[in-house]
């Protein structure tokens, strides 16, 4: 039991990274089973139409499709997913995704990420395109204060605020930031001109796939605060595999007090309010951020549209 403890604690030590927190992989010794996932009721009437598509070996995957827009049309299932990492996933996980008919998967994670979880399995056939999104060396930071044990520079790097800072000045990133613009960018230029079905995922699939998902659905023209019901869904979606590795890393003694992390684990509106008042800082609007920002002319825009609604 010791060395399981061990294991697991190391495995989160190396994850616990913001925006790729704590994979599925990093909690359990043992395949995860397939989630059991009830919206809270603040969220249940928005996102009622919401389907998961149940792995063993990842927690958050779901198609975005579903959602009504502010005219009455719908986003198509079976065209766009959201994911966390799949470089664990069983076979019958791989068998559950080539019956999705994918084209494309868009991963966000930076190469240590992929070095340390695993590339993912995929179907034969499916293209993978690597577009890194960095953390401003948030996750190296973090691991390293997991690695150390020592209570006294866990909450001097995350007590206090501080985690949640942390979080905001990275989706701050997902605006100011030229690279990271071009491959948000990038992706949603794919799913116009036909590449999907298509997934994207980062390390949890709740921050860089997270504002990626709030992007399309607004785009698209479904209203915001049922994007933003989606965004806050990966809450309900990560909690019982979150739990389960603080208190693994509490039991091999690796935190005092593994709670610091929860800021880093969750989605949070008040982070999605970061980027969006960045966006209006720089661009004017969400509208200019997508425009000027990320290069998106009429014509994508209305491709888009017509791809993803009937």
């Amino acid at each position: 039991m010791r060395t399981v403890l061990i294991r697991l604690a190391t495995g989160v030590a190396l994850s616990a990274a913001t925006l790729g927190c704590l994979p599925a992989s990093a909690v359990a010794d043992a395949p995860a089973q397939a989630a059991v996932v009830t919206a809270s009721p603040d969220r249940r009437s928005a996102t009622d139409t919401v389907r998961q598509i149940a792995l063993q070996g990842a927690v958050n995957v779901r198609d975005l499709g579903g959602y009504r827009t502010d005219r009455g049309r719908t986003v198509r299932y079976g065209q766009v997913f959201r994911a966390d990492a799949l470089g664990k996933l069983t076979d019958a996980d791989v068998s559950k995704l080539a019956a999705l008919e994918l084209r494309t998967v868009v991963d966000f994670r930076v190469p240590l990420e992929v070095q340390r979880d695993g590339a993912d399995r995929l179907p034969a056939g499916v293209a993978a395109t690597s577009r890194s999104v960095d953390d401003l060396g948030t996750s190296a930071r973090v691991r390293e204060v997991i690695g150390s044990k020592d209570p006294v520079q866990q909450q001097e790097l995350l007590g206090d605020g501080k985690a949640e800072e942390l979080m905001r000045s990275i989706y701050r990133t997902f605006v100011t930031s030229p690279e990271t613009r071009s491959q948000f960018a990038e992706t949603l230029r794919n799913i116009a001109d036909k590449r999907s079905p298509l997934l994207y995922h980062c390390t949890s699939g709740k921050d860089r796939t997270g504002w990626m998902s709030y992007l399309l659905l607004r785009t698209v023209g479904v209203p915001a605060a049922t994007a933003e019901k989606d965004y806050l869904l990966s809450n309900d979606f990560r909690a019982e595999a979150d739990r389960r590795a603080r208190e693994g890393l509490k039991q091999a003694g690796y935190m005092e007090n593994p709670d610091l992390l929860i800021p880093l684990l969750e989605v949070r509106e008040d982070y999605l309010r970061a980027a969006l008042d960045q966006a209006e800082q720089d661009y004017g609007s969400l509208d200019g951020y997508l425009t000027d920002g990320l290069g998106l002319d009429t014509a994508t825009l209305a491709r888009l549209r017509a791809r993803l609604l009937r």
